[in-house]
């Protein structure tokens, strides 16, 4: 493994690292007025949601590395401590690339990046149109962590009043990852679709008690077919399998045909089950993949 002593390397560098590391991030695409009520629209990714009660979004405008100059948003908020957040879909990420250019101040990156302006309700910044959840918010306190270029400045905000696009529900009422399409903020130029072949899904361990990867048997937890994936999805289960639970695992075509292909080599019989088993906890069958190994 590198070490990077944070001290001793370039902002630059580590922040080539932090982005490379710590992603995909979510993107607040922030709406902010002056006090003359000049606009501006800009993303941020050092950004995520801490809390609902009070609903609390924290993003941060950081410095500038390369001079050590802030951001229109941040010198907005100070003069106007209210901003709209609005969230960014793969349908809307060019345009919104396009308006993180540096324009000079004053520019309206509604217009530059081809965004309809929405006026708020309960706030002076506008809000995206074409952003499929937006949050009117005001600044409940501003942190800058450091006076030096590349530090945060991070923008606590509450949230006033959320608009969701009926269109990104699922009939349950529930946001549609499908449907929101949304994307993440990796390191350099890349980002990241959140939908689609992207999507998968782990089980939350909320309403069992799995019992660990420590109570499988040691020829599982020592093999060399299971990933820790695999380990966990099969720790996930509540308890092991009993006797009676691998009776119909004896009767089942696989077992039969690999007693038939395998079962005269004992070492490649038990390499065969646990690639079957690996391959049906790919299929989401984790109690299934664990009965085969067991039998």
């Amino acid at each position: 493994m590198l070490k990077f002593d944070p001290s001793l390397i370039t902002s630059q560098r580590l922040h080539q690292i932090i982005l490379g590391s710590v992603a995909p991030r979510p993107i607040a695409f922030a709406s902010t007025v002056d006090k003359e009520g000049v606009v501006n629209l800009s993303p941020f990714s050092f950004f995520n949601a801490f809390g609902v009660n009070p609903t609390t979004l924290i993003f941060s405008p950081s410095r500038r590395g390369r001079d050590n100059t802030t951001k229109h948003t941040y010198e907005n908020i100070k003069e106007v401590p209210e901003v709209v957040i609005n969230i960014v879909s793969y349908d809307m990420v060019e345009q919104m690339s396009l308006a993180s250019t540096e324009y000079p101040r004053g520019t309206n990156e509604f217009i530059k990046a081809g965004f309809t302006a929405l006026a708020s309700e309960k706030i002076r910044p506008f809000r995206v149109a074409e952003s499929p959840v937006q949050y009117e918010c005001k600044v409940r306190q501003v942190i800058e962590t450091g006076d030096g270029g590349g530090a945060a400045n991070l923008i606590i905000c509450e949230v006033l009043l959320v608009h969701v696009n009926e269109d990104i529900l699922d009939d349950k009422g529930s946001i549609d990852p499908e449907k929101i399409k949304l994307v993440g903020r990796m390191g350099g130029d890349y980002y990241v679709r959140a939908f689609g072949n992207s999507l998968f899904k782990v089980a939350k361990p909320l309403d069992r008690l799995g019992m660990g990867i420590d109570m499988l048997p040691e020829f599982i937890r020592d093999s060399h077919v299971f990933s820790g994936n695999d380990l966990g999805k099969l720790g996930n289960i509540e308890h092991l399998p009993q006797e009676n639970d691998l009776a119909h695992v004896y009767l089942s075509p696989l077992w039969l045909d690999l007693q038939k292909n395998f079962g005269h080599d004992p070492k490649r019989f038990a390499t065969e089950v646990q690639l079957l088993a690996k391959e049906l906890l790919t299929q989401g069958q984790a109690w299934e993949a664990l009965c085969l190994l067991l039998a």
